[in-house]
């Protein structure tokens, strides 16, 4: 039995009046396991127009009760924790222990939330010029939206409204279609934290929807997550209709491996950093560059991907799941070819990979490339699926070169016992989030998530400090009081000195 979608617009779950209807399958078997009514440009509108109505009353709202309704969002959050992972598995295909990390990592931004005070308090200084003070307040935008991604449907949505929200926003979520259930169930329980109507919009849809939000006028800002072509649409088309965007695109993660790095450590990080989560997810280790006699450690890693073996959500043996659709695996497959024709060494190729009895299921097993140079479109794009490619280098000096002629910065890593090394990497290069010893350096939410150049378009970043500028405008004041004023007001009320008291 299918279940169906539902829209939540002003304050009502509903499943929509339009005719467009979007299949949901499960990635293991295709097997069909929700349908979608897209939503109209019509429910948009609504929806938006609900939470312009919603934002005149609850901007009004006291910080302190804004943040106890993130009080009780992440109490609920962690007590469906499971429940909401394992929805997050059926529809993606992530293995369980993945998808509750999934789950885990948006609540420690429903978490930071709860801070919401402290993170909008104004700056004060006092005699500015004689007599004058000047002070600012952080203020709510109005009506921002989401557009969401389909490889991180609990995380990345947290990443968005809880801070939005708590900020005095309303907010418009669309979800990516390929997996919307999960997103449904962290607004029904948004609902249930006892967030009034209408603060919260969640629409399902395509492009129609999207470019609802893109262009009308009530929406004041964008944050989105996805691929570098919707990306660079969803930025220049949003910009262009004068709002403010986070866009994050595309990435081509390096980890750079210098020979006095610990091998096992090594091995054991890139194996998962690499494969894990099916690579779909942009802070994947996707490059591996070997600097010096490091290169001698390929072979043994090719032997430690090889025992990964993809599974079914459930099969707590399975180190990752299929990748999310039919579409997906065939430009995976497609690019691994692509590879082996231009010139790369394909150690180990899982193109022909399945699961039994789930062999209609979209699996590609662990694949991994050497002689990989900067030319091969296994390099150039970002392959989104379970492969490692392996480049070398005689020098530090030489590995950075590479990384930084990347066009994207998302992410990187570097693999060292020398501190000197770490310290000139890390100040060096041109990559916004830098793990040193460590595979994939996701910030916690304290802090934000940076991508640089072609991994990111616009200025605040998500989460942490950068989400709350982005989610808010500041007001300064100048004000001046005259002495004389006093004076004159207790000549003609003597009362007003004990008033004032």
């Amino acid at each position: 039995m299918t279940t169906q979608v539902k829209h939540y617009i002003d304050g009502q779950f509903t499943l929509g009046e339009g005719q467009q209807q979007i299949s949901v399958t499960n990635p293991a078997n295709n097997e069909v396991i929700a349908t979608i009514n897209a939503a109209t440009v019509n429910e948009v509108e609504f929806a938006i127009a609900s939470a312009k109505k919603a934002f005149t009353t609850w901007k009004e709202v006291p910080v302190s009760e804004r943040a106890r309704v993130m009080f009780r969002y992440q109490h609920l959050l962690k007590a469906h924790h499971d429940e909401i992972a394992t929805i997050l598995a059926q529809e993606t295909g992530k293995t369980f222990e993945d998808a509750k990390g999934d789950v885990w990592r948006g609540i420690e931004v429903a978490e930071h939330a709860c801070n919401i005070a402290s993170l909008i308090m104004g700056e004060t200084v006092e005699n500015v010029a004689r007599s004058i003070d000047t002070y600012s307040y952080t203020q709510p935008l109005g009506v921002c939206a989401g557009i969401t991604p389909f490889n991180f449907p609990a995380m990345i949505p947290l990443w968005m409204f809880p801070l939005a929200i708590a900020c005095g926003n309303t907010f418009v979520l669309k979800p990516s279609e390929q997996d919307p259930m999960t997103p449904q169930r962290l607004v029904e329980l948004f609902e249930e934290a006892g967030a009034p109507k209408g603060v919260l919009q969640l629409i399902h849809g395509d492009k129609t929807a999207v470019d609802v939000l893109l262009t009308h006028e009530d929406i004041k800002a964008i944050s989105f997550v996805g691929s570098v072509g919707v990306g660079q649409y969803i930025y220049k088309t949003g910009t262009d209709n004068l709002k403010r965007v986070q866009a994050f695109a595309g990435a081509k993660n390096h980890c750079v491996v210098m020979p006095d790095a610990n091998k096992q450590q090594v091995i054991n990080n890139l194996v998962g950093a690499s494969v894990g989560a099916a690579g779909q997810r942009c802070m994947a280790l996707s490059v591996a560059v070997f600097v010096g006699e490091a290169k001698k450690w390929i072979p043994e890693l090719r032997d430690a991907i090889a025992k990964v073996r993809p599974g079914v959500w459930d099969d707590k043996e399975a180190a990752y799941g299929p990748v999310i659709s039919p579409a997906a695996k065939e430009r995976v497959l497609k690019l691994i070819a692509q590879g082996k024709e231009e010139g790369a060494e394909c150690l180990l190729d899982g193109s022909d990979f399945t699961v039994e009895g789930f062999e209609k299921g979209n699996w590609v097993g662990p694949t991994m490339f050497t002689n990989v140079t900067t030319e091969m479109s296994i390099y150039k794009e970002e392959i989104f699926g379970p492969v490692l490619c392996c480049m070398e280098s005689e020098t530090l000096e030489e590995a950075i070169e590479i990384v930084n002629a990347s066009p994207y910065g998302n992410g990187t890593s570097i693999f060292t016992a020398s501190g000197a090394a770490a310290r000139k990497y890390q100040h060096n290069i041109e990559v916004g989030q830098v793990g040193i010893n460590v595979p994939i350096p996701v910030p916690l939410p304290f802090f934000s998530f940076t991508g640089w150049k072609g991994s990111f378009y616009g200025d605040q970043h998500a989460y942490g400090k950068q989400a709350v500028r982005f989610y808010t405008e500041t007001k300064t004041i100048t004000a001046r009081w005259f002495e004389s004023d006093i004076s004159e007001a207790e000549h003609h009320a003597p009362n007003m000195t004990i008033a004032l008291k």
